[in-house]
Formats: C-alpha cells, sequence, structure tokens
C-alpha cells in the first residue's frame, strides 16, 4: 500500500469512528499540497458520504501565518454535518472543535471543471443564497508539541467538521456584505469581532477562487452544495456547555448550542 493510500485509510477511519490521534509518522506526511489534496479526495470515497459543500480558510494572509499556509486551503463538507440554525451539536462528539462566524455561499447552478477559467459574473449567477452561518471545524490530529505539518491536515480536509447555516439574507446582491460587522458571542459575552472585507473580502471572492481551483483539479460545484466562505471573526475554541452565538447585525444571527 503507498503512503498515500495508508493515510487516507487511516483519515478515513479516524473520521468514520470520531477519533483523534496524536502526530503523524513522517513518512505519511504528504510531500506537497498535490498529494495532500489527493489524500483527501480518497478519504472521501473511502468514506462514501455525500460531499454537501466546501469550506475555505487561510483567505488572507493574517490567517495563512496562523495555520502554516501560503495560499488559502479548502476541504469538504460531508452532507452528515451541515444544519440548520438554530441548532445542538453533541459535544462528545467533536474533536477539539473550533468556531468561526462566516457568511455561507448556497449554489443554485452548477460550476462544473472547464477549461476557462471562470470570472466573477459568472459565479455570481451561480448563487442561490448567502446566509449568516457559523463553521464548527475539527481536526484527526490532537493539537499538541506533535502536531504535523500543514499537507497532513490538507489531506484531513482542512479541518472540516460541522457547517451551520442560518437564514438567507434577503436580496444580498443590494446589501454591504463585506462591510456588515459581525460579533462572535459565548455564552453571552463578547469574544470576536470582525468583517469579511478584511478577513476575506467578500464571499463571492472566496467563491471565484474555489471554482477555479477545483475546476483545474477536475473538480466541479454542484447545485445545491454549500460554502463556508472562511471566518470573519477568527478562530475560538469552543468548550462542552458553550452557547455560542454569531450576530451579523440586519442580516440576523446564527445560535449553536454545544450539549455537554
Amino acid at each position: 500500500m503507498s503512503a498515500e493510500n495508508e493515510l487516507a485509510a487511516l483519515l478515513a477511519r479516524l473520521r468514520g469512528e470520531g477519533r483523534m490521534q496524536r502526530g503523524l509518522a513522517a513518512r505519511l506526511v504528504p510531500p506537497d499540497e498535490a498529494a495532500a489534496y489527493r489524500v483527501a479526495a480518497e478519504v472521501a470515497r473511502l468514506l462514501g458520504w455525500p460531499v454537501a459543500g466546501w469550506k475555505v480558510a487561510a483567505n488572507m494572509p493574517a490567517m495563512q501565518q496562523a495555520l502554516r499556509a501560503s495560499a488559502p486551503i479548502y476541504g469538504r463538507v460531508f452532507a452528515p454535518f451541515v444544519h440548520r440554525a438554530p441548532t445542538v451539536l453533541a459535544a462528545a462528539r467533536l474533536l477539539h472543535p473550533v468556531a468561526e462566524c462566516e457568511y455561507v455561499v448556497e449554489l443554485g447552478a452548477d460550476l462544473p471543471p472547464r477549461e476557462a477559467p471562470y470570472g466573477a459574473e459568472a459565479v455570481r449567477a451561480a448563487v442561490r443564497s448567502i446566509s449568516p452561518g457559523m463553521e464548527i471545524a475539527e481536526c484527526r490530529f490532537i493539537a499538541d508539541d506533535a502536531f504535523p505539518p500543514l499537507p497532513a491536515i490538507l489531506a484531513d480536509g482542512s479541518g472540516s467538521g460541522s457547517v451551520v447555516v442560518g437564514a438567507p439574507i434577503a436580496d444580498w446582491t443590494a446589501q454591504d456584505i463585506a462591510g456588515q460587522e459581525v460579533v462572535m458571542r459565548v455564552n453571552g459575552r463578547e469574544r470576536r469581532r470582525g468583517r469579511a472585507r478584511e478577513a476575506v473580502g467578500h464571499p463571492l471572492d472566496t467563491l471565484l477562487w474555489l471554482a477555479n481551483t477545483l475546476s483545474r483539479a477536475g473538480i466541479g460545484l454542484t447545485a445545491g452544495q454549500v460554502l463556508s466562505s472562511g471566518t470573519c471573526t477568527g478562530m475560538l475554541r469552543a468548550r462542552p456547555g458553550d452557547s455560542l452565538v454569531g450576530d451579523f447585525g440586519a442580516f440576523g444571527t446564527v445560535e449553536v448550542r454545544l450539549e455537554s
């Protein structure tokens, strides 16, 4: 068995069993980004779970530095882990959960792989809705001094976990989504604050990047899939019993409770 196949089998087993492990043998760490994403695709094949969408992280240099990346990263989001707000998640089943307030884009049309790059208008036309949301990111590797290098995290779906989707923003094309202040509250106390403008630009910028990145790899986006477009508020470790609220002002709130 090749190292790629061995790692894919390991990650599929850990994800399927809801387990983490400490560190990763050096021989199993993918040598580069391309190999890491091949492993992630094989993990999805082995699991057989429907891919309900995608996540993008490290959109901007500050987050890239925090995640040890040199460019944005992406991962698959599986159907059992897409929820509508408000929702309750069982904390015992989450692996070192990290909460992030993000806009979620839902597609109304396919964006298949093609030779010519997608432009902004083409991806905008494929959007059904944009909603406030929250990502609850997870990782199959324990965050300690043995934490493996970034390619191993890319192979693990870039830390994909759950995506919680709020109500669609009315007339989203006319709204100042990039400029809207977003506040993360935990147990009623403000913990993070930010705007899409500084963190991701605009959710459509993320969609354009992802559509072209996947297209070059021969992968398409399909109608009905969602995109968790990158954190507006930064990463926040979530704990059992926490009540998490993403406040998107006039666009509404997203509420998630981690049931202990």
